[in-house]
Formats: structure tokens, C-alpha cells, sequence
């Protein structure tokens, strides 16, 4: 069986009610798949279980299933809390040097960043990742 790997984004939102879901970009592909859950980490572990599932679905009818890797791309407040297992917000206010205070509204969805704010968290998390990926032990 021929396997065809197709790179899609996987959007990571905060709905309104707090909780997170996650959602493919891909209208044209025979299956979609979603997870919800009261993190944005839950939603993400949902959503790889229901492709998971999906997947055993498709072997189990003998269906062609068009494998996708996803690219997960998210909106600030899910990035803030699946993220802050690794990052307090004083440590990402200081990556990022946007006040602590600022980013906690960005988690709670009480304000929405500028462009330009999300644009300077971007480069500044990037140009970080950077310096991680540098670091080597001896």
C-alpha cells in the first residue's frame, strides 16, 4: 500500500469558555480530525489520539490513508499555556522582555496582542530556541 505524507497545519486556539481546541487545515483531505480539552497540552494529546484512531479506522476498512505530519501553529494564549510546563511568564517576560503582567492577560484571553507585540514574542522565542539548539555539554 502506497503511503503519501502531506505536511498540515494544525491550528491551536483558546475558545472562549478557556477551554483549548485543535483543528486540521486541510478541507480537501477525506478525514479531519480535532481535540478539545481544558489545556492546550490535553487538546494536542486529543487531537494525536484521534489521528491515531483514525488511522487504525482506515487499515481497519481497508481504506488508503493519506498520512499527514502536522505542523502546529497556535494563537498567543495556547502557545503561553502549553508552553508554560517549560516557561514561567517572569521567565518568558524576560526572553521576550513584554511585561509579565501583559503576557498573564494574553493567557487569560482578558486582552488580545498587537501584531507587532506578537511579532517581537515570535522573533524573541525563535532567536531563544536558537541559543538552545547552540548549547552543547561537556
Amino acid at each position: 500500500m502506497e503511503h503519501n505524507m502531506r505536511r498540515v497545519k494544525a491550528i491551536i486556539e483558546r475558545a472562549g469558555d478557556g477551554n483549548y481546541s485543535v483543528y486540521m487545515d486541510a478541507d480537501d483531505m477525506s478525514y479531519l480530525v480535532t481535540g478539545t480539552g481544558k489545556t492546550a497540552e490535553e487538546a494536542v494529546k486529543c487531537f494525536n489520539d484521534g489521528y491515531a484512531d483514525m488511522k487504525r479506522y482506515y487499515q481497519e476498512e481497508g481504506k488508503v490513508f493519506e498520512e499527514a505530519e502536522f505542523e502546529f501553529v497556535y494563537d498567543l494564549a495556547s502557545f503561553l499555556s502549553y508552553f508554560s510546563k517549560a516557561f514561567s511568564l517572569s521567565g518568558l517576560s524576560r526572553i521576550t522582555g513584554i511585561n509579565q503582567g501583559q503576557l498573564s492577560h494574553y493567557v487569560t484571553g482578558r486582552r488580545t496582542p498587537s501584531r507587532k507585540t506578537k511579532e517581537k514574542m515570535q522573533r524573541s522565542i525563535h532567536r531563544f530556541a536558537t541559543e538552545l539548539e547552540q548549547a552543547n555539554f561537556i
